[in-house]
């Protein structure tokens, strides 16, 4: 089983999103959807970078890594770095 952590933006709220999980394309159906509590003030969100882990825990930590920096200019070094 494959766990994801992603980074979305939206150009609309300019904002990024970190999250995780098993199923990257329903998970941004539920994104795009407004079924999702923290990013449902935009329905543009798109992919800017995602990691692959072989377990949930593992995703789970580096998402609170990501989110533990805090930083803006984090999350745009690794979205430029990536390939989606």
């Amino acid at each position: 089983m494959e766990y994801f952590v992603y980074i979305i933006y939206s150009r609309f709220a300019d904002r990024y999103y970190v999250g995780h999980c098993q199923d990257l394309d329903d998970r941004m159906t539920r994104h795009n959807g407004g079924r999702s509590k923290y990013t449902k003030l935009a329905t543009d969100w798109e992919v800017k970078h995602t990691e692959c882990y072989s377990t949930r825990s593992e995703a789970m930590a580096r998402e609170r890594e990501i989110k533990r920096k805090k930083s803006r200019k984090y999350i745009e070094f690794l979205t430029a770095n990536s390939k989606g």
